[in-house]
C-alpha cells in the first residue's frame, strides 16, 4: 500500500480530524488521526496491519506488543499476519507494564507496534518493559508517524504514513489563544 492509499482509508472513515486537540504527549494540535475509526472495520484493520506486518516479516518476530489502548488492535492484527503471539502493555502507576499474566522471555524476538507515533513516549515505555524482561527488540512499527522520522528508537522504525501536523506546547498554542475549544480524543485522561 502507498501512503496515499492508507490516507484514503482514513478519509473514507472520517478518521482525519481538524480542530484543537490535546495529544497523549500533552502537546496541542490542529489535526488528529483517530485510528480507532479506521480499525473498527475488520477489513481495513486486516489490510493496513497486514501491510505493516509485511515490513517486518523477514525479522521473524515471536511476539508483537503495543501500548494499550491504541496499539491493542494493531498488535493483534500484525501478530495474526506474521503468525505469532500478540500482547499489549498497560499503564500501572503511570508506567507501561505487562499485566494479565502476559510474559516475555529472553528468547523472544519482539516487534513493538503502535497506531500513531508523535513523540514516541508510550512506545519507549513499552520498549523499556520488553527490555526489562530480557527480550530483544527487532523493530518498531506504526501505521502513522507524526514525527516524520524524527523519533529515534535505536532500532529499525517503519511506518505506513509519515505525516506532519503542527503541534504546540500548551503555553505557545495559537489555538488556545484564539479560544478554540480543546478536545481530548485519545485514550489517556485529559
Amino acid at each position: 500500500m502507498t501512503e496515499q492509499e492508507v490516507l484514503n482509508i482514513f478519509k473514507k472513515t472520517n478518521a482525519l480530524l481538524n480542530g484543537h486537540f490535546k495529544l497523549s504527549s500533552g502537546l496541542h494540535s490542529e489535526g488528529y488521526l483517530q485510528c480507532a475509526l479506521v480499525l473498527q472495520y475488520p477489513e481495513y484493520a486486516e489490510k493496513i496491519c497486514g501491510e505493516l506486518a509485511g515490513r517486518f516479516r523477514e525479522k521473524k518476530p515471536t511476539v508483537v506488543i503495543g501500548p494499550a489502548l491504541g496499539g491493542v488492535i494493531v498488535s493483534y492484527e500484525v501478530a495474526r499476519a506474521v503468525k505469532c503471539r500478540s500482547l499489549f502493555a498497560e499503564r500501572e502507576n503511570d508506567k507501561m507494564t505487562l499485566r494479565r499474566g502476559f510474559e516475555i522471555t529472553s528468547s523472544d524476538r519482539v516487534l513493538v507496534v503502535e497506531d500513531v507515533i508523535t513523540t514516541g513516549g508510550s512506545t519507549r515505555e513499552v520498549i523499556d518493559a520488553v527490555k526489562s524482561a530480557g527480550a530483544s527488540i527487532i523493530g518498531v512499527g506504526s501505521i502513522i508517524d507524526r514525527s516524520c522520522g524524527a523519533v529515534n528508537f535505536e532500532v529499525e522504525f517503519k511506518s505506513l504514513v509519515k505525516i506532519s501536523v503542527s503541534t504546540f506546547e500548551l503555553d505557545k498554542c495559537p489555538l488556545c489563544e484564539k479560544g478554540i475549544p480543546l478536545t481530548k480524543p485519545g485514550s489517556r485522561k485529559a
